[in-house]
């Protein structure tokens, strides 16, 4: 995994941005047309997005892929675990 720290602090952001929401995993994977263990996969650090999941997530939280990936954190490549 080239950027372990920036797809850990994509799930922090995700899991955030869902809870400020008010919804469950499976409320945001329904939204979103995905399986709910996508979801969690993704907050456990287990599973990176792909540009198409990335794009289905953003318009179930009605946000712009930007704002979904738009921390230093996530987009560095640099930063190695």
């Amino acid at each position: 995994m080239k950027n372990p720290a920036g797809l850990k602090a994509f799930s922090d952001r995700l899991r955030y941005l869902r809870k400020q929401r008010g919804y469950s995993q499976q409320k945001l994977a329904d939204i979103a047309n995905v399986e709910q263990s996508t979801i969690r996969r993704i907050e456990r650090v287990q599973l990176a997005p792909t540009l198409d999941l990335l794009i289905s997530l953003s318009r179930a939280l009605e946000l712009e892929v930007r704002d979904l990936v738009d921390d230093p954190a996530i987009t560095n490549s640099d930063t190695e675990i």
